[in-house]
């Protein structure tokens, strides 16, 4: 009998995969600039509809991953509600970008680190180093260790959301010092609360949208939870308020707290923890440690980033090759259940992408980046189109919903709200660039890379494999799992 992949995640690990997922320094750090851009009014506003997209797309995530929950979810869910060519290019393209997304988190915990520890450059590679033997090392034993580690890192991260804004707020009702500049009028200064009008709140939009990437891993490892089709749907409810509570929220409190005008919040460096507003809001408060602790906290998100991407790129490898679409040989289960000849070819491509960081010209490491930039919202699109065509080719088959485990509200509403408005954010990630005098081509090119890339490898795949359109009355809706 040949090895599968074992269920040992929990729902309690599902639930902090998909809120972990959401929160990291996009919220801690890039929050204040999203402020500083918009006005607090509209900041808000633009968390607001982009965490309603995110929630229609998980709710079509989760509809497909209870029916049938497999490892690789987009790339096999692709492939059979649409067609075969735009569920391989959606698999490379997701599996490339988790690959590059950990070479960028080990860059990232080096600049973490040398807040605490002054390193010579050429020896702060060594951390890079520890932390990818370690994430490593919590992927290679089971799929159990990486769903533990993730659990506390992002219980860490939901912990000082949570005391954030209790600390916010009793900090606005005069019962914390710290506070006493805080309150709506942080609302009415200059040209608050909306600033810069509807193109302002487009260019948050596109940081927001970065921001919550990630909220799709509990589509990856819902081949690996038990009683999937109890656990995905409640982790799957649970998403919204947890996005309503850990992003609008603390922007509210932000906002009412620190005026957008504060020139930290203009500064927009993520790499500096001092302009977090999390830690100017605890320094106000007299938490004179406040950026140590921030620090540790993002260390926090930027391995769990790293243990996430880890998983999600080497999951989907192997799930690749289980369909043929990759080499054989990542197919091969350990005992333990771990794709472990997967693990390893993804953590050998996040490596050599992390060595291009060091050299002093780093057009390399850049365009690696920029080519993983898109493909992120190419998996969003991909979950709407394959969730819409999925309860479409269901009702003309004639098949009883009722028996779905999970059912996305307003469809079809839902999925076609998701994906018109990740189409604009996509299309609009360097707008920019297009109402200049003379047209920054070389930006364009660097924004927008990763679609052509994605089109030739959906096309030259349907060429090759001479692949067809999947019809509604052919798909087929057998629960092989």
């Amino acid at each position: 009998m040949p090895k599968k992949l074992k269920r040992d995640l929990k729902a309690r690990h599902l639930t902090m995969i998909a809120i972990g997922g959401s929160i990291g320094t996009g919220l801690f750090v890039a929050s204040g600039a999203t402020i500083a851009q918009a006005g607090p009014a509209g900041a808000l506003l633009s968390y607001m509809i982009i965490g309603l997209m995110v929630y229609f797309l998980m709710t079509s995530l989760g509809e497909l991953a209870a029916y049938l929950p497999v490892s690789g979810t987009f790339a096999t869910y692709g492939s059979r509600y649409v067609d075969e060519s735009f569920g391989f290019a959606i698999g490379w393209n997701y599996w490339y970008n988790w690959a590059i997304t950990v070479a960028v988190d080990l860059v990232a915990a080096q600049l973490v680190i040398s807040y605490w520890i002054d390193l010579d450059h050429s020896l702060s590679w060594l951390w890079s180093a520890l932390f990818l033997s370690i994430i490593f090392g919590l992927n290679y034993i089971s799929v159990k260790g990486f769903g533990e580690a993730e659990f506390w890192f992002s219980l860490i991260k939901v912990v000082t959301v949570v005391i954030f804004i209790i600390v916010g707020a009793l900090m606005i009702f005069g019962i914390l010092r710290g506070g006493e500049g805080a309150g709506w009028h942080n609302w009415t200064i200059g040209d608050a609360p909306f600033v810069g009008g509807f193109s302002s709140m487009i260019g948050v939009a596109m940081i927001v949208g970065f921001s919550f990437q990630g909220t799709e891993l509990i589509g990856i490892a819902a081949g690996e939870s038990k009683d999937p089709e109890k656990n995905i749907p409640k982790s799957m409810k649970q998403v919204f308020w947890r996005i309503l509570l850990f992003y609008v929220l603390a922007i509210f409190v932000i906002s009412l707290i620190i005026p957008y005008t504060d020139p930290n919040l203009l500064r927009n460096d993520e790499t500096d923890i001092s302009v977090s507003p999390f830690t100017l809001v605890f320094q106000n408060v007299g938490l004179l440690s406040a950026a140590v602790i921030m620090n540790a906290v993002i260390l926090t998100s930027v391995l769990s980033a790293g243990n996430s991407g880890l998983y999600a790129s080497t999951r989907m490898l192997y799930a690749l090759a289980k369909e043929g679409k990759a080499p054989k040989i990542f197919a091969r289960i350990s005992k333990s259940g771990v794709p472990r000849m997967a693990l390893v070819a993804t953590t050998v491509v996040a490596m050599l992408c992390f060595l291009t960081s060091f050299y002093k010209d780093q057009a390399v490491y850049l365009w690696l980046l920029n080519l993983s930039g898109m493909t992120g919202f190419i998996a969003w699109l991909g979950i709407a189109i394959s969730q819409y065509r999925f309860r479409r080719g269901m009702m003309i088959q004639g098949r009883d919903l009722n028996q779905l485990p999970y059912k996305a509200s307003l469809f079809p509403f839902g999925p076609v709200f998701a994906f018109v408005l990740c189409l604009i954010i996509t299309l609009g990630q360097n707008y920019q660039a297009f109402l200049e005098d003379k047209i920054d081509w070389n930006g364009v090119v660097a924004t927008y890379i990763g679609i052509p890339l994605f089109l030739a490898i959906m096309f030259g795949y349907k060429i090759i494999k001479r692949t067809k359109f999947v019809r509604y009355k052919d798909m087929d809706f057998t629960r092989d799992y």
